[in-house]
């Protein structure tokens, strides 16, 4: 059974090149989100085996949504998106429970390898 994976960045052909990789290595995108309160409803809803979540996004970023669905499920397996070199940013992300961070313009083996490494496949 593939993995289900939901994907949020508010950068549309960025979360279409994420689930072009994804896909193609076998991981199912059940759903896409352009926000941080997008991500934690759809979270709620679907309980993916992992959230790629983008840090800088409009109404809640990925820094509060990790939060919130750490709290709903502490478990969570998420890695973070990236496109600053804000170190500071990703630093607070890690020590607040992301499990990697892949960082913009990804390469396809980053993806794969952050994605195979949070799942311990």
């Amino acid at each position: 059974m593939s993995k289900k994976v939901l994907l949020v960045d508010d950068a549309p052909i960025l979360r279409l090149l994420l689930k072009d990789i994804l896909e193609k290595n076998g991981y199912e995108v059940v759903a896409e989100c352009s926000n941080g309160n997008e991500a934690v409803a759809k979270f709620k809803e679907l309980r993916p085996d992992l959230v790629t979540l983008d840090i800088i996004m409009p109404e809640k970023t990925g820094l509060e949504a990790l939060g919130e669905i750490l709290k709903i499920d502490p478990n969570a397996r998420i890695i973070m998106v990236t496109a600053i070199e804000d170190r500071e940013s990703l630093m607070k992300a890690l020590r607040s429970g992301a499990n990697d961070y892949i960082l913009k313009p990804f390469e396809e083996g980053r993806v794969i390898s952050a994605v195979k490494g949070t799942l311990d496949e």
